[in-house]
């Protein structure tokens, strides 16, 4: 028996066989057996936030863990502020006191400028606010906030190396530490998420 052109869609199709179902018919599923997904639908990994698989749910931990480390960095440079602040004040004290300006010792400190000490505490402070602005968005900020995120600790490295070399090895590695969490691939995967 011929059925002509199996290709051509407009033809007489052969039958099933008695009790399997023809093609482009959904397939029941054995009694018993909870129905699949819908007709016609892949099946696929579950969808996460924004409907896109494979996105991260919640933070991971070395994310956490440089979110922290930004914060930490923020109250050390706000320590060091207020250091400044207090050195620049009592430079202005002792400058300003009449039994120290005929010491012969005392001339060095009378030249340097407390305005420079301000200047150093403004500075130390709004690199520890930039800590805190980065910090803040590491739950809903993107790709760039990432990348600035490593532009900052590989600054904050350096300087701690350089020219401030006692108290800043403490800094250096606290930037290292951001560095590596936040370039990890799940941290990449954390800030190129779906919003």
């Amino acid at each position: 028996m011929s059925f002509g052109d199996p290709n051509n869609p407009y033809g007489q199709q052969p039958q099933a066989p008695q009790g399997q179902p023809g093609y482009g018919y959904p397939q029941q599923a054995p009694q018993g057996v909870p129905a699949q997904a819908g007709y016609g639908y892949p099946q696929g990994a579950p969808a996460g936030p924004g409907g896109y698989p494979g996105a991260p749910l919640t933070m991971p931990g070395g994310v956490t863990a440089s979110r922290v480390l930004l914060f930490v960095i923020a109250t050390l440079q706000i320590i060091g502020a207020a250091i400044f602040v207090l050195a620049g004040a009592a430079v202005q004290k002792l400058k300003d006191d009449p039994t120290l300006k005929a010491d012969a010792q005392f001339e060095q400190l009378q030249d340097f400028p407390t305005g420079a000490l301000y200047a150093f505490a403004v500075l130390i402070l709004a690199w520890g606010v930039l800590a805190i602005v980065l910090g803040a968005k590491f739950g809903k900020g993107g790709n760039g906030i990432r990348v600035t995120t490593i532009v900052f600790a590989s600054v904050t490295a350096v300087a701690g190396i350089w020219p401030f070399v006692g108290i800043g090895l403490l800094h250096t590695i606290l930037a290292i530490l951001i560095i590596v969490f936040v370039a990890k691939s799940d941290g990449a995967a954390w800030f190129n998420r779906q919003r």
